[in-house]
């Protein structure tokens, strides 16, 4: 994209990076994600580097002084990282030369890779086929074959519309399947046209998707070693069609997506379902190595929760500990033995 990177890595061979949302008080479910990416790069000794990016870009769900409270308990943990702090919230100009460059490629056969899209939410899930559960809705393309006549008289009217990215329409197009290793799930493989669809890079308020914006973050950040849970294997595989328009000739990425942690009512852990977060904890007498001794019996990596460091988790890690059990995981705070925490939390 010509465009500088954020924080030159130099000769790092692994960059990695934190990237929590500033929509409330980081839980569990997020601290066992970062001590993961946190973990793959300082086992790397002084050939690691690790980010922090604030990704505020959603305005409207950000919560005052959410930044800071996420600094201040990946500090308490021990979760250190290199480098100025990345605030997504100030990286417009990029994003909109990055949706620029796309727009002005196109598909092989002509057609545009970014297009207007007119349609409601409700009317994509009455179109659209049930998902598999990880709220991934495959968009069935209501919008990508309109006439230039039709686009541009709703444009005319000024008609609320997000922008998509277009994905090969032909299932055995030779780009039409994404592939990459996973760290923990192993090989992936994903249709583009069939499992991921034409999904939104611009929103129809105007501010850019969480695809577009951590793909041009991820390379201009040098990122090669993302770390997140599995429910965003899908959004891998349209991340790297992003990137593949945005760099042809970037760097590969290392991908480790984590088993989900589910609370004890079965859903998934949330800042919206109340999930056990760092404030409450912390309020309620909780340590910084009893929080990473759950998260790193969570990881796999000790075969009970008890008090540890992040030094001492890092001791001898690989993610082979990590892929040895794919299994979702359920935690009941309640249940759980661990020395010196109150009890029935």
């Amino acid at each position: 994209m010509g465009e500088p990177r954020v924080d030159q890595v130099g000769p790092a061979k692994v960059v990695g990076r934190l990237a929590p949302s500033p929509t409330g008080r980081m839980h569990l479910g997020n601290i066992y994600a970062c001590l993961a990416a946190w973990l793959g790069v300082r086992s790397q000794g002084s050939c690691g580097v690790l980010r922090l990016r604030i990704e505020d870009i959603d305005t409207p769900r950000v919560v005052k002084d959410a930044g800071r409270w996420i600094m201040d308990d990946l500090a308490w943990l021990g979760l250190d990282w290199d480098g100025e702090v990345v605030y997504q919230s100030q990286r417009a100009d990029a994003y909109s030369q990055a949706l620029k460059l796309l727009e002005s490629q196109q598909l092989i056969g002509g057609q545009p890779l970014v297009y207007p899209c007119f349609c409601s939410r409700a009317d994509i899930r009455a179109a659209s086929a049930p998902n598999e559960g990880d709220g991934f809705i495959v968009y069935p393309g209501t919008c990508r074959g309109l006439s230039h006549r039709i686009v541009d008289e709703r444009l005319a009217r000024g008609q609320r519309h997000s922008l998509r990215i277009a994905v090969p329409d032909q299932p055995d197009e030779s780009d039409a399947t994404c592939r990459f290793d996973d760290l923990i799930f192993g090989p992936q493989s994903f249709n583009l046209p069939r499992q991921v669809g034409d999904v939104v890079v611009q929103r129809s308020d105007g501010l850019v998707s969480y695809q577009l914006a951590v793909t041009v973050d991820d390379l201009a950040m040098g990122v090669n070693q993302i770390v997140r849970g599995r429910d965003l294997l899908r959004s891998t595989a349209i991340q790297m069609w992003i990137r593949n328009h945005l760099q042809p000739q970037a760097p590969r990425v290392q991908y480790a997506h984590l088993p989900l942690i589910d609370g004890v009512d079965g859903r998934r852990m949330s800042k919206r379902f109340g999930s056990p977060d760092l404030g409450s904890l912390r309020r309620d007498g909780w340590t910084a190595r009893q929080v990473l001794g759950v998260c790193g019996w969570l990881l796999g990596l000790m075969d009970r929760p008890r008090p540890v460091s992040v030094q001492e988790l890092l001791d001898g890690f690989t993610w082979n500990m990590l892929a040895a059990d794919r299994k979702d995981r359920k935690l009941d705070l309640s249940k759980l033995n661990v020395s010196g925490a109150k009890p029935n939390l």
